[in-house]
């Protein structure tokens, strides 16, 4: 388990092969989910919680201006090998992850 930190604005690229099996708990402020097609999905709150398998998430936004957080669960510590059948495609590093 891991504590991802979004900072106003920011965003972090959800890479199909780190976070196969994570689901996600939103613990402070909101996180938006950008869609595999570039479009903005559903902006999530507090104590909500979200698969990434399988949804087409492409990558995970803060749209506020305050620091949002994000508790990530996986299944196991060792490391697990997913196959997608969809491309990702690596989104900029703009600093906002901790």
């Amino acid at each position: 388990m891991w504590t991802l930190a979004l900072r106003g604005g920011a965003g972090v690229a959800v890479v199909a092969a780190e976070w196969c099996d994570a689901f996600g708990v939103v613990t402070r402020g909101r996180v938006q989910l950008e869609l595999r097609d570039g479009e903005p999905g559903p902006v999530l709150r507090r104590d909500a919680g979200f698969w990434l398998r399988g949804t087409g998430v492409r990558a995970l936004r803060n749209p506020g201006r305050r620091t949002a957080r994000v508790r990530i669960v996986t299944p196991s510590a060792r490391t697990v090998i997913c196959q997608s059948t969809h491309p990702v495609r690596q989104l900029p590093n703009d600093g906002g992850t901790t």
